[in-house]
C-alpha cells in the first residue's frame, strides 16, 4: 500500500512538473541585446525601457530576457545564439553593428524571429526597424542656430554611417536657415558610448568656441562637460536626459520603441509575423521631442513646436530643396524632397559643412 501511494505521489509530481513546463512553454520568450548598459541614460536605456513596457503590456504571457553591454561582432553572435538555444521566440538586436551577426544567427535558427535596429538587411526570419531621427535633428538644428552666440555648433558623432550623416546634415540645414553665419565642428568619437571619450569630445569642441553641443552618442557625459563649462547648450539623445534640464539640456530626441515591440511580439503570438523594414518618425510616435525648457526663447520654442507638428503631420520634410551637396552640385531642386533610398544610403555632406566624412 505504501509502495502504491509512493508511486501515485511520484506520478502526481511528474504530472505537476509537466503542467508547469507546459505553462512555461506557453509564454513567448523575448530577447533583447544591448550595446551599452541599460542605465546609460541614452540609447540602450531607451530600448530597455520600451522592452519593459512591452513586458508589462503582455504580463505573464511573455518572458523577457536580455543581455547588456554586448560588443558588436562575434560577441553579439554568441549572445544571440545562446538566447536562441534557450528557447527565445524572437530576438531584438538593438545596434547597427549587430546586422551581420543577426543574419548569421538567423540562418542557424530558422524558427526564431529576429529584429535588427537601424540596419538595412533582411532575411526570411529577420526584419529591420529604425526611426527617422533626422526629423528630430531638424528641430534641434533650428533651436541651435537661434541660440548660439558664437555661431559655432559642435557635433559629437559616433560612426560615419548614413544614420549619423543624415542627422548632421539635417541639423546643419536647419541651423543655417535661421543663422547664415553658423559653422559646424564635428568630432568622430568612434563609439556609441564611452563617457570619457564623449566628455573629452565635448570639452574639445567647447575649446574651439562651440557654445552649442549636439551628440549622436549615448551617455550624458557631454551634458556634464557643458554644465561645467557654463553657458553651453545641449540636447538629450535617445532618452530625455531631463536631469540636465532646464540647462544645459534644452530639449531632446526621445526614442519610443514600445508600440513597435508590442506589435511585433503580438505578431509572433498570433503566427502572423513577417519580415520587412520599418522606418517611422515623429508622425508615428517613434521619435519624440522632449520638453522644450524655458531656457529657449518663447518665439524659438513656438517655431520648434510648429516644425515638430508639421513634420508629424507630413506637411514638412526636413530635406526639402533647394539643397546642394558639399561639392556644390545640385541635389534637390526648389520644393523637391529627398527620397528614402537616398536618405537610407546617405554618404555625403550638404553644402556649407567644412569637414570631411571619414573613410572608415
Amino acid at each position: 500500500m505504501r509502495a502504491l501511494k509512493s508511486l501515485l505521489t511520484g506520478a502526481a509530481m511528474v504530472a505537476g512538473l509537466a503542467a508547469g513546463a507546459a505553462q512555461a512553454d506557453d509564454k513567448t520568450k523575448v530577447g533583447f541585446v544591448y550595446v551599452g548598459p541599460i542605465t546609460d541614460g541614452g540609447w540602450s536605456q531607451a530600448h530597455h525601457h520600451s522592452a519593459t513596457q512591452m513586458a508589462e503590456h503582455f504580463g505573464d504571457k511573455v518572458e523577457l530576457i536580455y543581455q547588456e553591454t554586448v560588443p558588436e561582432g562575434a560577441d553579439a553572435e554568441r549572445v544571440m545564439s545562446q538566447m536562441a538555444l534557450s528557447g527565445a521566440d524572437i530576438i531584438f538586436a538593438t545596434s547597427f553593428g549587430y546586422m551581420d551577426p543577426v543574419l548569421n544567427v538567423a540562418q542557424k535558427f530558422p524558427d526564431v524571429k529576429f529584429e535588427h535596429a537601424t540596419g538595412y538587411k533582411t532575411a526570411e526570419n529577420a526584419a529591420n526597424y529604425g526611426a527617422r531621427f533626422y526629423e528630430g535633428r531638424a528641430i534641434e538644428g533650428h533651436i541651435a542656430g537661434k541660440m548660439t552666440k558664437s555661431n559655432i555648433i559642435g557635433y559629437i558623432a559616433s560612426f560615419p554611417i548614413p544614420e549619423v550623416i543624415r542627422g548632421i546634415n539635417s541639423a546643419y540645414i536647419h541651423a543655417k536657415k535661421v543663422n547664415p553665419d553658423v559653422q559646424f565642428k564635428i568630432i568622430w568619437a568612434y563609439t556609441w558610448m564611452d563617457p570619457a571619450k564623449e566628455a573629452d569630445s565635448a570639452k574639445a569642441l567647447i575649446e574651439q568656441g562651440a557654445d552649442v553641443i549636439l551628440q549622436h552618442t549615448d551617455s550624458t557625459a557631454p551634458h556634464a562637460a557643458a554644465k561645467e563649462a557654463g553657458d553651453v547648450v545641449t540636447f538629450g539623445q535617445a532618452s530625455d536626459m531631463i536631469e540636465y534640464a532646464p540647462f544645459p539640456r534644452v530639449t531632446s530626441i526621445i526614442d519610443d520603441w514600445a508600440p513597435y515591440y508590442i506589435a511585433r511580439v503580438q505578431a509572433v503570438m498570433d503566427g502572423t509575423w513577417k519580415t520587412g523594414a520599418t522606418w517611422d518618425g515623429i508622425g508615428a510616435g517613434m521619435v519624440g521631442i522632449g520638453e522644450i525648457t524655458d531656457a529657449v526663447p518663447a518665439d524659438v520654442k513656438a517655431e520648434a513646436e510648429a516644425m515638430r507638428n508639421a513634420i508629424g503631420a507630413g506637411t514638412y520634410h526636413p530635406f526639402t530643396g533647394p539643397l546642394n551637396k558639399q561639392d556644390g552640385s545640385v541635389w534637390l531642386a526648389e520644393g523637391e524632397t529627398a527620397d528614402d533610398g537616398t536618405l537610407a544610403g546617405m554618404n555625403f555632406y550638404v553644402e556649407g559643412i567644412a569637414a570631411e566624412i571619414p573613410s572608415n
